[in-house]
């Protein structure tokens, strides 16, 4: 057991502190401010990781968290909600002033529902001994072991109510935890759920897809592809990038299945790239009636189509933009660039990158994930 005086969050959501004899430490369940005692759960040499087992002095912004299993789930549920979202803009900052750049981040936007706004949950399986039953589950966080849990608060409940029937199912026919892997449930924003189970050694079964509008366009997808977890906010950043977007030539790159280009830029010479093959089929079926271009490619790979006159959308994975596209835009510098990023950190590296040629006129913050600390941030560049 150590003790620790939390100095700050940082990005991947923990407290830091630095210890008596030099070292830093990363630790969940603890709020700038506060004093803790502390578990240490992965030594290395320049820092440690853990968990706080008890608050010694407390934070004014800690609350009492609703699940037992919000630290695999949401580790902030311990924050108060208003400070949540001044942290995120705080972090956003951060990031990108670990580049030198000294930016105006606007407050984060949220729709203000804090608990039951995901769409989609993926939970695992327990086997309980004493009664031979299977249980829905999450992984401890930082471990493979499972943690049984009686309810989740950050899903939609119909998402949790179709899994326990489920699970209900598993147990009258006297199954085994052991023979899954996990079971997968999504749904719309009409409360309607598919549902899959994920058998080891099986391929996996076909779900059935879902339908949802977004800023007024319907979209069709796969439950266990890429669409985005919380739709309602995701709708706030799409209506602030339709309102920001310049120009008639748009290219969407990192399209996914075009909810992006398809809800801001419809009526605009419109052309989405997308790499992975059924993301890219989805995307074709959504851009039925429209005149936009669909290409299967790697976005590093079509900038031929990019023009000084484009607006261009970027969405990149975690790890940002690949160099090749950087050097792309830096060659061609397109008019625009609107960037949504799930990582503020690999952003503000590629934006760092493009500080030559352009003026980030815009940072946005959205709320995404409540309760956690993943952040989505908006980024607009004006060529200068």
């Amino acid at each position: 057991m150590e003790t620790a005086q939390i100095e700050k969050l940082v990005p991947g959501g923990q407290g830091i502190a630095t210890l008596a004899y030099g070292k830093k430490a990363f630790i969940w369940n603890a709020l700038p401010g506060e004093t803790v005692d502390f578990t240490i759960t992965k030594q290395k040499s320049s820092y440690c990781e853990g968990v706080a087992t008890r608050i010694i002095h407390a934070s004014s912004a800690r609350i009492s968290p609703r699940d037992d299993c919000y630290l695999a789930t949401s580790p902030w549920q311990i924050i108060d909600y208003a400070e949540e979202l001044r942290q995120k803009q705080q972090l956003v900052s951060a990031c990108f002033e670990q580049h030198q750049l000294q930016l105006e981040v606007l407050p984060t936007i949220t729709d203000g529902q804090d608990f039951f706004y995901r769409n989609k949950m993926e939970y695992s399986l327990y086997w309980n001994n004493d009664d031979s039953k299977i249980y829905p589950a999450f992984h401890q966080r930082g471990t493979h072991r499972k943690i049984p849990i009686a309810q989740s608060s950050i899903e939609r409940p119909e998402i949790f109510a179709a899994a326990s029937r489920l699970i209900v199912e598993l147990n009258a026919r006297h199954a085994a935890a052991r023979d899954y892997q996990s079971i997968l449930v999504r749904c719309d924003q009409h409360g309607n759920t598919s549902t899959a189970l994920f058998e080891n050694h099986k391929a996996h079964p076909v779900m059935q897809k879902l339908h949802d509008q977004l800023l007024g366009h319907q979209y069709s997808y796969s439950p266990n592809g890429f669409f985005q977890i919380n739709l309602p906010v995701y709708e706030l950043a799409l209506q602030a990038i339709a309102e920001r977007l310049t120009g008639q030539a748009v290219i969407d790159l990192y399209a996914g299945v075009g909810s992006i280009g398809l809800s801001v830029a419809r009526d605009k010479r419109l052309t989405m790239v997308e790499v992975n093959a059924a993301a890219f089929a989805e995307m074709q079926a959504n851009a039925a009636g429209s005149q936009a271009e669909c290409i299967l490619a790697k976005s590093e790979d079509v900038t031929a189509h990019i023009s000084a006159n484009h607006s261009v959308i970027l969405d990149p994975p975690r790890a940002g933009c690949d160099n090749k596209l950087i050097d792309a835009l830096n060659q061609i510098q397109p008019a625009q660039i609107i960037y949504l990023s799930c990582n503020p950190i690999t952003q503000a590296r590629d934006l760092s990158l493009l500080r030559e040629h352009y003026h980030i006129s815009a940072l946005q913050p959205f709320n995404f994930f409540p309760r956690t600390p993943h952040i989505e941030n908006l980024a607009v560049l004006e060529r200068r």
